[in-house]
């Protein structure tokens, strides 16, 4: 059987969206006056740069995308191309988003219209490249890539895996659910994920 070089990054896909839906429903209850949870905002910009960002499209850009330019795709007006672009689109969501978390978090009602802006960006644009990548991309890393060198892939995602802690995709994991129970009225205090598995949020 072949080996599939993509399924695990459409498994993390899976995951980032579980997060792209709790910026949906809290970023509306946000503008609707109904929910002032900065910190939730806060664990979320943690989340999309160390797993969504650092981890996920780390192995994407320094392992598949290379691998796809090696063999054939162009580095411009290429899918791959529209794929870098919108990674960095969103890290500037990101970015926005955070900066204004902290000024509402400081006591600033205005920076709330920001939180709210910036994170259903983020979200509208994750939704549709997450849709691009998994119905057209991988497909298309499937075919272009030759069989013989779809295990240096696989080693290459194990690598960047290795470069993480311990516990490092179960802390994200644990911490999307915190949040997801919260939505559905189960509250679960913050220190309900084990200290070992915290992560301190990366500039």
């Amino acid at each position: 059987m072949e080996t599939e070089i993509t399924q695990a990054l459409v498994n993390e896909h899976r995951l980032i969206l579980r997060m792209v839906a709790l910026l949906e429903r809290n970023a509306r209850r946000t503008a609707a006056g109904a929910y002032d949870g900065w910190q939730f905002y806060l664990d979320g910009v943690d989340f999309i740069r160390n797993y969504a960002d650092r981890f996920h499209h780390a192995k994407e850009e320094d392992v598949l995308f290379a691998a796809l330019f090696e063999n054939g795709m162009p580095r411009e007006h290429s899918p791959v191309a529209a794929m870098l672009l919108e990674h960095d689109q969103g890290r500037q969501y990101v970015g926005a988003m955070e900066t204004a978390a902290k000024e509402a978090m400081a006591g600033n009602g205005g920076a709330a219209e920001l939180v709210v802006e910036n994170a259903l960006a983020y979200a509208e644009l994750l939704r549709a490249h997450i849709a691009k990548e998994d119905g057209i991309l991988y497909p298309l890393a499937e075919r272009l890539i030759p069989a013989r060198l779809k295990s240096d892939i696989i080693a290459g995602y194990a690598a960047a895996e290795a470069e993480k802690p311990a516990g490092f995709a179960a802390h994200y994991e644990a911490l999307v659910t915190k949040y997801e129970r919260e939505v559905e009225g189960i509250w679960i205090p913050n220190d309900s994920v084990a200290p070992s598995l915290k992560m301190p949020m990366t500039p």
